[in-house]
């Protein structure tokens, strides 16, 4: 969320080019910064604001005046702050015969406003202030102000549903997630009238431009979504469908399915509900069919895309599927490269800055209200059901867009080492857990990693990677042998001569994460820099399929390698004095 300042400073900005909107604000306090605030944020969304502001505490001469500026102004949206903390005012005021009245006095009034005021009326209700007069069993007696408050913004929401110009802006839910101390600072008040803090005015602004935007058509109807530690924790190409972290019991994987929870209640309004997912298809299905925890259902996603292609092309898809634009989109993914990969190819796209914490997923986006809207029917709840009908019908053809100026954005490196005692219990791990970029599958225990750096045959590398977002840590891992300290090499490999002249990749995993960004080219262009100095004249690498490293089947002929031909599985081989460095936007740390 900006601060006020920053909305401040949006006055500078030349907004000759924006649409006009016409805008009253009426307020029983000083609403001078509120002013700013929603032009701010208005310019922010893309309209230059034409804003009348009322003077301070004339909400009923000029709505009850037929001559005065609001009606004047003619404007298409009148918001009005009619403050507690001037209700409570009121209210201690009057007769004690009275105070049960409050409520109805202005739910009146309010009444009054939606009859008389032409265009949209964006009325704020009522944070409330407990004045402890009566304690806690003043929700026993009709006449205590907690009663009449409560009662006030229950019968507002009851005006809201018979006067379709009246919309509540709910900055009561504001207080609720911050606090009163939060909102209201006294300090301020007494010196300037003005009720609402420095601190809260940008997000009053915020939702009071939600609320107008959604009127003017924009608005979000369509959430994608990422799976691994977004949806679920863990990573279920790696952890199977039976490990992942979901479910209602004690742990992390209570934080995903509340999560779910929430996705499943969008989707139930009518919101379009997308997968995209860096995963093979069927290990990205299973989840959704096999697993009982699983809030979500396949049967609530419109459009499932999993496979290795970049992001930003598989949205493209999935808009071309759905046929909506992007700007009504929101993507969600655990990920900093994913998320600013599609902000930087898709800028359109709503991509929310997830916290690190799954647990604060949801009060994170709770606060960013991602899908407001201006209408609802039953028959939202349908559209799910809908564009899948029409997923199923659309070829979703693949559009792929040039990386390389966002690689070289990243300002990516890679520190290369060898095994040691600080990594070697990161590599041993990594070679257990990887599943799907593992060519051999062969898990190494943190005594077989350090032998195999005390060996003369056997050479192994540590890749780390860092670009402008964070640090991932060691993220691939390759362990290179002498093909001739092979046993049994002359029929393991009886195709392959001058066994001492080359080296064979005994392994070759990495983190899934970390795909798509040259990685794999850094990775080779290493080990052929190094066969080089040490005098190797071919590289063999293996593959061996499993269940869940399908991914890879081609991984060594897409870099250049010559399948041999009769081998007893697949081999491919690599020449080192011809081979030319292939393109990749990372350097070496």
């Amino acid at each position: 969320m900006k601060q006020f300042k920053e909305l401040k400073r949006n006055f500078k900005k030349n907004v000759s080019a924006l649409p006009t909107l016409k805008v009253s604000l009426l307020g029983d306090t000083a609403t001078q910064f509120l002013a700013v605030a929603i032009k701010g944020e208005g310019i922010d969304r893309g309209y230059n604001i034409d804003l009348f502001e009322a003077e301070y505490n004339q909400v009923e001469r000029q709505v009850l005046d037929p001559i005065s500026d609001l009606y004047a102004h003619d404007a298409k949206y009148t918001v009005v702050f009619q403050s507690t903390h001037k209700l409570l005012e009121q209210y201690s005021l009057m007769p004690v015969s009275e105070w049960s009245t409050l409520a109805d006095e202005r739910i009146n009034f309010i009444r009054t406003i939606c009859e008389n005021v032409v265009g949209k009326i964006i009325y704020y209700n009522y944070p409330e202030i407990e004045d402890t007069v009566f304690g806690s069993y003043a929700n026993k007696v009709v006449s205590s102000f907690t009663f009449q408050v409560r009662k006030l913004n229950l019968e507002l929401m009851s005006l809201a549903q018979q006067y379709s110009n009246l919309f509540i802006c709910d900055i009561a839910s504001i207080q609720n997630k911050f606090g009163r101390d939060f909102m209201f600072d006294s300090t301020v008040y007494v010196s300037t009238e003005m009720i609402l803090s420095i601190d809260a005015l940008p997000y009053v602004a915020f939702r009071t431009l939600d609320i107008i935007c959604s009127i003017e058509g924009k608005f979000k109807k369509c959430l994608i979504l990422d799976l691994d530690n977004t949806v679920w924790g863990g990573v279920v190409g790696d952890d199977g469908w039976e490990n992942i972290q979901v479910g209602h019991s004690l742990g992390i994987g209570k934080a995903f399915s509340e999560f779910q929870q929430w996705v499943k209640k969008l989707k139930n309004r009518g919101i379009i509900v997308c997968v995209c997912s860096k995963n093979d298809e069927d290990k990205a299905k299973e989840p959704f069919v096999k697993n009982p925890e699983m809030v979500l259902k396949l049967d609530d996603i419109s459009v499932f895309v999993a496979n290795w292609d970049n992001k930003a092309d598989n949205i493209r898809s999935i808009q071309s599927v759905l046929n909506i634009s992007f700007d009504s989109m929101v993507f969600l993914d655990d990920n900093p490269f994913e998320r600013n990969l599609v902000r930087e190819n898709i800028p359109e796209i709503s991509v929310p800055e997830l916290p690190v914490d799954p647990g604060e997923y949801l009060e994170f986006l709770y606060t960013l209200n991602l899908f407001e809207t201006a209408s609802y029917s039953s028959a939202d709840k349908d559209r799910t059901k809908q564009y899948q009908v029409e997923a199923q019908r659309a070829s979703t053809s693949k559009k792929f867009t040039n990386e390389s100026d966002f690689l070289k954005s990243l300002n990516m490196g890679s520190e290369v080492s060898g095994f040691t005692s600080f990594n070697t219990p990161r590599v041993a791990q990594l070679s257990q857990r990887s599943n799907q970029f593992n060519l051999r599958t062969i898990r190494y225990t943190e005594d077989q990693i350090i032998a195999i750096e005390n060996d003369p045959n056997q050479k192994g590398f540590a890749f780390s990677l860092e670009d402008k977002f964070g640090d991932n840590g060691l993220i691939a891992v390759v362990i290179l042998q002498n093909l001739s300290s092979i046993k049994n090499h002359s029929v393991y490999f009886r195709n392959i001569t001058n066994h001492e002249q080359n080296l064979f990749i005994d392994s070759w995993f990495m983190s899934c994460r970390v795909l798509k960004r040259s990685m794999e080219n850094f990775t080779l262009n290493t080990i052929v820099a190094w066969a080089k100095e040490n005098g190797y004249k071919k590289i063999i690498g293996e593959y061996l399929p499993t269940q869940k490293n399908g991914m890879v089947a081609e991984h060594y002929t897409g870099l250049g390698f010559i399948k041999l031909k009769g081998s007893e599985s697949s081999l491919f081989e690599l020449d080192v004095e011809t081979y030319l460095n292939r393109e990749c936007f990372i350097n070496v740390k």
